[in-house]
C-alpha cells in the first residue's frame, strides 16, 4: 500500500490527526498496513511533534536587534555559496515562530515576489517579520534591487497589518541593517 493511501486510511480510521496523536503504540501496530517498524517511526514522529508544540513561547529566541538576527542566522548564511532569502516570522512579542526560506538564487541574485515573502506570515498570523538574505560576495552593501524590494515589502505588509522590523543583509563576517542604514524603509519607520 502506498504512503498516501495508508495515510488517508489512517486519518479515516482514527477520525483525523487528533485520533492518530492519541492512539497508543499497540493501536498503531494493529492498524492494517503498519507493522512495528512503521508504527514506531510514526509514534516517534508524533512524539517529536508533540514536544515541539509544547515548547513554551518564552523558550523561543527573540529578535530585538540586527545582532539577534546575526546570532540566529549569520554564521550559516555567511557561508552559503548562493544567495538565499529567508523570512523570520515573529509573534507579538518578537519571538521567532519559524524561519522560512523564500528563495535560493544564483551566485549573486535571487528573484523575490512580495506575495511569497508575506504568504507564510499571513498563514501563521504573524505580527511582524524580518527579511534576511546573504551576499555570497561577502559585501553586505544593499543593491538598488534590495532597496526597491524593501520599500515594496514594507508597503504591502502595511496593508496586511504586518510590520517589517528590518531587512538584514549578511556578508562574510559583517551584516547590514537596512532599517538602521535608512534605506528602503519609510522615513517614519526609525
Amino acid at each position: 500500500m502506498n504512503v498516501v493511501t495508508l495515510a488517508t486510511r489512517l486519518l479515516r480510521d482514527f477520525q483525523g490527526l487528533g485520533g492518530i496523536l492519541n492512539a497508543t503504540f499497540a493501536q498503531l501496530v494493529a492498524a492494517r498496513g503498519l507493522g512495528e517498524a512503521k508504527a514506531a517511526q510514526l509514534h516517534a514522529a508524533l512524539e517529536l511533534g508533540r514536544r515541539l508544540a509544547a515548547t513554551q513561547p518564552e523558550d523561543r529566541p527573540e529578535i530585538r536587534s540586527p545582532q539577534d538576527v546575526d546570532n540566529l542566522l549569520g554564521t550559516e548564511m555567511s557561508l552559503l555559496e548562493q544567495e538565499q532569502v529567508r523570512v523570520i516570522l515573529l509573534d507579538a512579542r518578537n519571538r521567532v515562530t519559524r524561519v522560512h526560506q523564500v528563495y535560493k538564487g544564483t551566485l549573486n541574485q535571487a528573484q523575490v515576489r512580495i506575495a511569497e515573502v508575506l504568504q507564510p506570515a499571513v498563514h501563521d498570523g504573524c505580527a511582524s517579520i524580518v527579511l534576511v538574505h546573504n551576499h555570497p560576495s561577502g559585501d553586505p552593501t544593499p543593491s538598488t534591487q534590495d532597496v526597491l524590494l524593501t520599500a515594496e515589502l514594507c508597503k504591502a505588509a502595511g496593508h496586511l497589518d504586518i510590520e517589517v522590523l528590518d531587512h538584514i543583509i549578511i556578508g562574510r563576517g559583517r551584516i547590514l541593517s537596512m532599517k538602521d542604514a535608512g534605506v528602503g524603509f519609510p522615513k517614519t519607520a526609525k
